[in-house]
């Protein structure tokens, strides 16, 4: 009895303490995540590297580190000042009235011939239509803006968590076996079983980071360079909002180029509107489909539904890294409840 009741205070002890440390790290969960992130998607480059140098692993983790920043870290850090330049003049231009949504779209209506005619005999209030969109095109410009804004003021506090991402990151890359040792051997199922969940949870971190985040970044790419080719304002800030977008299903990037290639017919640049129409339905819209398989495999993709619902409730509980965090949970239950039913289920007996 007496060892019953110390076990359990020491488990509620244990819960009680480990409650505590995760409020104490609270302020940094994102550094932490997004350098767990880049542990387990560079880890296979860090294994390659060890036996070729000499098996120092603080050397590798340095090396590994190194690419990382050079394929991820630095091309982030361009785009986002890009971003936020773009995104001040964006802000100037709203302030100042430079942008004039209600214009845009009274050009767009009148551009086709049975659209006002189509509304009227619908009785659709034409005037509080443009009102609403309107509205709602200024009230996006601004967010976007802001965002932007917001960023290049709280440069100290991305700079610290930057620092520290890095920081953890190699120690992740260095020390990363070990620490999956004493996360397994703290994990009270069988040997077999902790195997399949700690390789299926790699499994979904890496497809749900290649399939989700990099193909947004291939589009909001793809987006970026078709604007800035044909000469639209701020294509680099664009390009983040599409990207962005691209996370969404049943939103995606043609929420952002669709819009602007009907101001082009409307305004008579019926070459570009073309131009943009047909690389955004073949080049942007195709990429996901391309891409996704490729990076993926077929067996791990989320379905769309799944996808929508947790990006949506990761970015209403958590901000901005819901848009991967909602995603990547969402993956990590599947695979979990996926072993549950094909491994323990059926051998309920063990």
């Amino acid at each position: 009895m007496r060892e019953v009741l110390e076990r359990r205070s020491f488990l509620i002890l244990l819960g009680i303490v480990s409650l505590l440390f995760a409020v104490v790290l609270r302020p940094f969960w994102s550094a932490i995540f997004w350098a767990t992130v880049l542990a387990v998607i560079f880890s296979p480059l860090q294994h390659r590297l060890l036996p070729r140098l000499g098996h120092r692993p603080t050397l590798s983790a340095l090396c590994t580190l190194l690419v990382c920043s050079v394929i991820v870290v630095i091309p982030v850090l361009a785009l986002l000042s890009a971003f936020i330049e773009e995104g001040a003049n964006l802000y100037d231009m709203i302030q100042a009235r430079e942008l004039r949504p209600r214009e845009y779209i009274d050009q767009i209506v009148n551009s086709i011939p049975f659209l006002p005619g189509f509304m009227a005999r619908t009785g659709l209030d034409v005037d509080s239509l443009r009102s609403v969109l309107s509205d709602s095109a200024t009230g996006i410009g601004e967010i976007v803006a802001q965002q932007a804004l917001s960023i290049g003021r709280n440069t100290v506090n991305f700079t610290v968590k930057l620092a520290l991402m890095l920081y953890l990151a190699f120690f992740l890359l260095r020390d990363g076996d070990t620490l999956v040792t004493y996360m397994k051997a703290a994990v009270p199922l069988s040997e077999h079983r902790k195997l399949l969940l700690f390789e299926k949870f790699v499994e979904v971190t890496r497809a749900t980071i290649k399939g989700n985040l990099l193909v947004a970044i291939v589009q909001g790419a793809l987006g970026g360079i078709i604007f800035w080719l044909l000469d639209i304002p701020a294509p680099v800030l664009w390009a983040v909002v599409m990207a962005f977008l691209s996370l969404i299903p049943a939103v995606g990037a043609a929420i952002v180029w669709l819009p602007v290639a009907l101001y082009l017919y409307a305004t008579g640049d019926w070459g570009q509107a073309s131009i943009l129409v047909a690389y955004g339905a073949l080049i942007i819209g195709l990429a996901d489909n391309v891409l996704r398989p490729i990076l993926v495999g077929r067996d791990t993709k989320l379905p769309d539904y799944v996808v929508l619902f947790s990006t949506m409730g990761g970015i209403a509980l958590i901000g901005i890294n819901g848009f991967v965090i909602g995603p990547l949970i969402a993956a990590v239950f599947l695979a979990f409840w996926d072993i549950f039913i094909r491994d323990i289920t059926p051998d309920s007996d063990d």
